[in-house]
């Protein structure tokens, strides 16, 4: 298909037409196959799901009011690429919403969530493979934004999520900094569970200002000529 999309997710088939064409979108700008300036043409996107026009153009709607599309004209809806500044403001906003989210998460969270944050890692040590890595990756963080029992928190680093999946590849590509993630969780976990606010908060800060480092290692190796 164009823009190297497939749709092989099982899981979305029962969706109603415009939310699988969302999240067929979605999963395709996670995972890279949908690259920054990637044209998105309704009429590829309805082969890629098997819906109709309408569906589709509800869809890309919602990414573009979302921020993750842009209309540039004459080229059409493409996917919104991000420059340096942009990702240092993502990853400095990340850093303060996440650090707030284990701050109340050593307070709120209760033994069988820390349980599940713990399973999570252990499930990291087992795996391999970078997409597998961060699906595992994104479901962590899901579950410490759901522990720090603040609704409204939880919908501010949903919507930046969204936004950090214009990024691409994770940074979880090479083993060491796999490794390296593994016990920045262990040890944001352990925090948690010492219902110690302050460590978890610095824990999970050193967390992010680490992924940034390498992500920003990977921007300037990509430039390089």
């Amino acid at each position: 298909m164009p823009n190297g999309l497939s749709n092989t997710d099982a899981d979305l088939a029962d969706l109603p037409g415009g939310e699988r064409a969302y999240q067929v979108l979605m999963r395709a700008i996670s995972r890279g196959e949908l690259k920054s300036g990637a044209r998105l043409r309704e009429a590829d996107v309805a082969e890629l799901t098997g819906l109709s026009r309408t569906p589709v153009r509800a869809a890309l709607a919602r990414l573009e009011e979302q921020g993750l599309v842009v209309n540039e004209g004459a080229r059409g809806l493409v996917v919104v690429a991000l420059d340096h500044s942009a990702v240092s403001e993502l990853y400095a906003m990340r850093e303060v919403l996440e650090g707030t989210a284990a701050r109340l998460a050593a307070r709120h969270a209760s033994d069988v969530e820390i349980a599940i944050l713990r399973e999570i890692i252990e499930r990291d040590s087992k795996l391999a493979d970078a997409r597998a890595l961060a699906d595992s990756n994104r479901l962590f963080h899901n579950t410490l934004y759901r522990c720090s029992h603040n609704r409204y928190l939880l919908k501010t680093l949903r919507s930046l999520q969204e936004s950090m999946l214009l990024l691409g590849q994770t940074t979880l590509a090479t083993a060491e900094r796999a490794a390296q993630s593994r016990a920045e969780h262990t040890e944001l976990v352990n925090a948690i569970e010492s219902h110690d606010p302050d460590a978890a908060e610095r824990h999970a800060r050193a967390h992010i200002a680490a992924a940034f480092k390498v992500r920003l290692s990977m921007m300037l190796e990509s430039a390089a000529p």
